[in-house]
């Protein structure tokens, strides 16, 4: 409910990724939840998914202050070696989850607004 109302706000902070992980690992292997979607079955035969991805993504948010999840854009040079160093993962590890995190924004604007298309979804 709080995430769909930041949502609807046009909001997406690291804390909302942060609980969207946590309730994603909660139901269990990313391979299982995906085989669900009908026909990702299939295209998911031969592929694995790689679950430290999302431990690394965790450990980078959780070197961020609260400050810093609640708003990406105060993330300069310094601050991002310094969550690089507290993570254990280099600074292009944080510019990529930096860049993911306004993807994943910009879609669910789109989603919000209605102007992704279905067909759109996965390109």
């Amino acid at each position: 409910l709080k995430l769909q109302k930041g949502i609807s706000k046009n909001r997406f902070t690291f804390e909302d990724l942060k609980t969207q992980i946590k309730q994603i690992k909660k139901m269990g292997p990313l391979e299982n939840i995906l085989g669900m979607i009908p026909g990702m079955g299939k295209q998911l035969k031969g592929i694995s998914v790689d679950n430290k991805q999302f431990q690394t993504i965790e450990a980078i948010i959780n070197s961020m202050t609260r400050q810093e999840r609640m708003n990406y854009v105060i993330i300069n040079g310094s601050r991002k070696r310094r969550i690089a160093a507290g993570s254990g993962t280099a600074v292009p590890d944080v510019n990529r989850l930096l860049k993911q995190h306004l993807a994943m924004k910009k879609m669910l604007k789109k989603f919000k607004g209605g102007k992704l298309k279905f067909g759109n979804f996965f390109n």
